[in-house]
């Protein structure tokens, strides 16, 4: 059994999962130039609750290669279905985004791919060849799929050399197969070790929590992303986006969370996000020092 502190999810959220409308000048003005330019952020589509901090800090979030994803992950809000054609305009389009909301911290993630050979791993490179381009003050994370495994499709995200490459196991070993669906847990940490023997030099990769893990997996976990040599880790509340998707079994407490920070900083990891917030991208700019 597990030992967590837990408030079950039937009778709606708690209290520390109220979020305060985002307010200040930055994020004014993003918001501003966002609606102006009809600018796509996954900040804004995906409704962030850290947004407005994240947006003061100078950070925001892209996605690339459409909006419909191969796969049918239960916990994911993204349309699945067959993606439409590639853009390839899309690399410029996001580098001039970039530059129009001065972004200093960039993060650029995909939709699953499956049905390109390349996994659409070409379009990442000259993604993020066209923002460094046109933003070369601007640093980088992207925050990858797992590309089925395949190295010459990671290769080509190594070879353009982000300051941070992410890659989420999402949740506990024994949920994986329902939680994930078509990913493997096992694939993800291949990945995430691959990444990181080919010399990039900050791995990343983030779990949610809530979905009917115990404490122990969580431990396990963690410990199989020390194994694979990630540097930083994301701990966050799974928040059900649909009456479609997975429900919340639990609502782990802010001494849990702090508790696996703890965990996870005495296990190695060169940082640690843990709180019920959190979310992949939450203080990314920090994660690059």
């Amino acid at each position: 059994m597990s030992t967590e502190t837990k408030t079950k999810a039937p009778t709606g959220k708690p209290k520390w999962l109220r979020v305060k409308l985002p307010t200040g000048k930055k994020y004014t003005e993003l918001r501003g130039l966002v609606d102006k330019y009809k600018l796509n952020t996954i900040c804004t589509s995906g409704s962030c609750p850290n947004m407005g901090e994240c947006w003061g800090e100078g950070t925001a979030t892209f996605m690339i290669l459409g909006n419909i994803c191969t796969r049918s992950c239960g916990f994911c809000g993204v349309k699945t279905g067959r993606p439409e054609s590639v853009d390839w305009d899309e690399p410029e389009k996001v580098a001039r985004s970039i530059k129009i909301m001065n972004i200093k911290h960039a993060v650029i993630t995909s939709v699953d791919r499956d049905d390109l050979k390349d996994g659409g791993s070409i379009i990442w490179g000259e993604a993020i060849n066209a923002i460094r381009r046109m933003n070369p003050n601007t640093s980088l994370e992207t925050l990858i799929p797992d590309f089925q495994g395949n190295k010459r499709n990671l290769d080509r995200i190594i070879a353009v050399h982000p300051e941070v490459v992410s890659h989420n196991v999402e949740t506990v070993r024994r949920l994986t197969r329902e939680v994930r669906i078509q990913a493997k847990y096992d694939q993800s940490l291949e990945v995430l070790l691959y990444l990181k023997q080919q010399g990039v030099r900050r791995t990343k990769s983030g779990i949610m929590l809530g979905l009917g893990e115990t404490e122990e997996e969580v431990i396990e976990t963690l410990h199989d992303l020390r194994k694979a040599e990630v540097d930083v880790v994301t701990i966050g509340q799974y928040l059900q986006p649909t009456k479609k998707h997975l429900g919340v079994k639990e609502f782990i407490t802010p001494e849990q969370f702090a508790r696996y920070e703890a965990i996870g900083k005495d296990l190695g990891f060169r940082h640690v996000e843990s709180g019920a917030l959190v979310r992949s991208s939450y203080k990314a700019h920090k994660h690059i020092h």
